[in-house]
């Protein structure tokens, strides 16, 4: 994948040094980065290695639903079923950075371990049994890894694009402004974090019969979080050259349900741009499925059924927000932007000289 062109980050270029991996192989020459998000319900784990063509390439990867939210919003607390299944998760992606020689890494925790009254124990107990270290980042930071992340994806034409990951616990929504007319001008004019996710709504609402009064009810509390959206007016009227662009298991699972795959496909689901028409006909055909045939669904499944509606009642809120003709689908998101900020940091496009044309992953 190439190297995301917004000019995110150069001016706050990470600092944090890397954590130490326990059991980790010596350096190597070429250096070899992972990044690890452990959200309110999906522990994801990519590792990859610098190219000659500017981005990078992914040589291992992980992702699991471990829940790690599951009853937060009624208990205050990460639950002892949660915690085993995320420590689980992360030994795992303790030995496959083991095994990578993974050389420097950055290990990030968001909203279930900022919400959390045991939070702090939690972490200890991870950095106990896995040796891993976890930094629990703040809302403007996920925001603008986000931003990192995806924003190789905006359409180059567009005056701006409306950026929005829809999480477990949270909800991250910013306006990337095109600025000097040149491709990799995009700049985040404003932000919000939204303290909901498709875990805590579908917990607050029910996410296994769903019927259209309690998806409108979603819809309604997530549109009037949006109605603190900084700058809100002045976006609302440059909406003609504003596409969205969207990254989340939400937004992925609907590109996969419109282009009716037997099976998802990373490859054909980021990148594809959807018209609003077409996402109003899949939102609406999923909320005619039951549960049952959401389970059955092979761009949802199981571990997703309970939850899809939810994340679609946040981007109905950000549709209706926002109303524009385009979205585009990402597949990629934090992990992506934290392996793009370190490697920017440490120079190493700059160490192999001149960008040449290659093949990306």
């Amino acid at each position: 994948m190439s190297e995301p062109t917004a000019s995110l980050g150069d001016a706050e270029a990470l600092k944090a040094s890397s954590p130490k991996l326990p059991g980790a192989a010596q350096q190597s020459a070429a250096p070899i980065y992972a990044a690890l998000d452990l959200g309110t319900n999906n522990c994801r784990l990519l590792v990859a290695r610098p190219d000659r063509s500017g981005g990078f390439r992914v040589v291992d990867s992980f992702s699991r639903i471990v829940r790690l939210g599951e009853g937060l919003a009624h208990t205050g607390d990460l639950c002892e079923d949660a915690i085993g299944r995320a420590v689980a998760a992360l030994a795992i992606c303790r030995d496959k950075m083991a095994a990578r020689g993974v050389t420097r890494a950055r290990l990030i925790a968001t909203e279930a371990c900022r919400q959390a009254a045991n939070g702090g124990r939690f972490l200890d107990r991870v950095k106990r049994e896995t040796g891993l270290d976890l930094e629990v980042i703040d809302r403007a930071t996920e925001a603008r890894l986000a931003a990192a992340g995806c924003a190789s994806l905006a359409d180059p034409a567009a005056g701006g694009v409306i950026l929005f990951d829809i999480g477990g616990g949270s909800s991250e929504v910013v306006w990337l402004e095109r600025r000097g007319g040149g491709p990799g001008a995009l700049a985040m004019r404003a932000w919000a974090s939204l303290p909901v996710g498709v875990v805590t709504l579908a917990e607050r609402y029910g996410g296994v019969k769903v019927t259209t009064a309690v998806f409108e009810d979603m819809v309604a509390e997530v549109g009037r979080l949006l109605e603190a959206f900084p700058e809100r007016e002045t976006l609302a009227a440059s909406l003609s050259d504003v596409h969205l662009l969207g990254t989340s298991g939400t937004v992925t699972t609907i590109a996969g349900v419109h282009l009716g795959l037997p099976r998802y496909e990373r490859r054909l689901v980021d990148g594809q741009w959807m018209a609003t028409t077409d996402v109003t006909r899949v939102v609406e055909s999923l909320k005619e499925m039951s549960y049952d045939q959401r389970c059955q669904n092979p761009c949802i499944g199981p571990d997703r059924a309970d939850l899809v509606l939810a994340g679609c009642a946040v981007l109905e809120a950000i549709r209706r927000a926002f109303p524009v003709a385009r979205l585009r689908v990402a597949d990629r998101g934090l992990r992506e932007g934290l392996l793009v900020e370190m490697m920017r940091e440490d120079g190493v496009w700059r160490r192999r000289g001149p960008r040449r044309r290659g093949r990306r992953s």
